[in-house]
């Protein structure tokens, strides 16, 4: 099994603190590590580190090397250019076939997400391992949500396929886009519905054969990679687009399997759900100390470790950092993007 953690993207919905040139995944947001340090250290557990490989661009390598000194340079797969997930995951795949790993599966783990507790997940890459060898099948996970949860993709869970030490596989009946707002309502008390987690298990063979089947576009550069053809150029000549381009229709025709997550899935996606994890985990986030006058359910950090005071108001968000000030209520927490855009 060869991991790969996947560390892209800026997280927008987090500034003032996630920046371009300081990533929310990068951030010390949990006693003072950030989300790539924690899932680092997680699967060294289990992994050497010229066992565990990184996907990322050349600015985010830079960090990431000055948090992990031990990343080996040569497991470093850098992204030339934003093409989204679908010509991202083909590159990873295509380069760990050109190391020589195009029969051993790969685990893609998201840097930003915590699993908890940590070592379920070992049981999870042990599981998939197994399914992926004795199949060609996509693998993903999946996680049954405890309400409705509107912005996420879901998958239909069929047939238990099989099961060992808690982790639990099945068919996917289908796959429901997060625009079936309708159908996801309806089917949300059915037991069948899994949030799609990603965490994507194949080995790069199985999955480049994929590409060639359902995105040929995609597919040439890419297997010109795998000969030896310089990255950047053939990375340039595929169209952006999402990977589920090509997971939708192998989900159509029986091709995949999911995992429902054996641990906690935690997704530091906004303000809001940092919040949350504090308040669950018993934590205080860093500040000069928050003073509420009649005003409660406040949340105040401060990177500079300044005073927060919130006078009159309730569930509000206050945030200091080198990148500006925010003050946001709770639930407007997703609107944040918006700000780093204007």
């Amino acid at each position: 099994m060869v991991p790969v953690i996947i560390c892209g993207g800026v997280g927008t919905k987090m500034w003032p603190l996630s920046r371009p040139e300081m990533p929310k995944h990068f951030l010390p947001l949990v006693d003072g590590k950030s989300l790539f340090e924690i899932n680092w250290e997680l699967l060294r557990k289990k992994f050497k580190p010229e066992e565990i490989y990184l996907q990322t661009n050349a600015d985010q390598a830079k960090i990431a090397q000055k948090q992990v000194p031990e990343i080996k340079l040569e497991n470093i797969f850098i992204e030339p250019e934003v093409r989204n997930q679908g010509p991202a995951t083909g590159l990873a795949a295509a380069l760990l076939k050109k190391a020589g790993k195009g029969s051993e599966p790969f685990f893609l783990v998201q840097v930003d997400d915590l699993r908890v507790p940590g070592e379920k997940l070992f049981q999870m890459m042990e599981v998939a391992e197994k399914m992926c060898l004795q199949t060609d099948k996509y693998i993903t996970g999946g996680f049954v949500p405890d309400r409705t949860v509107l912005g996420v993709d879901y998958l239909l869970k069929g047939d238990l396929v099989a099961e060992e030490n808690g982790v639990k596989v099945y068919a996917v009946d289908d796959y429901i886009d997060r625009n079936e707002e309708t159908r996801i309502r309806e089917l949300m008390d059915s037991g069948r519905l899994l949030v799609h987690a990603n965490h994507t298990t194949m080995t790069p063979d199985n999955l480049l054969s994929m590409y060639e089947k359902y995105r040929p576009d995609w597919y040439g550069p890419l297997d010109e990679i795998v000969k030896g053809a310089e990255v950047n150029g053939n990375f340039s000549r595929m169209p952006k687009g999402a990977i589920e381009e090509i997971t939708k229709q192998v989900h159509l025709v029986g091709g995949s399997l999911v995992i429902e997550l054996p641990f906690k899935w935690i997704d530091f996606g906004t303000w809001e759900s940092l919040d949350k994890y504090y308040a669950d985990e018993g934590l205080t986030p860093p500040n000069g100390g928050l003073i509420e006058i009649e005003g409660e359910n406040n949340f105040g950090w401060s990177e500079s470790k300044k005073k927060i005071a919130v006078v009159g108001l309730d569930h509000v968000v206050v945030v200091e950092g080198e990148g500006g000030i925010l003050v946001c209520r709770k639930d407007l927490c997703g609107r944040v993007g918006e700000v780093a855009k204007s």
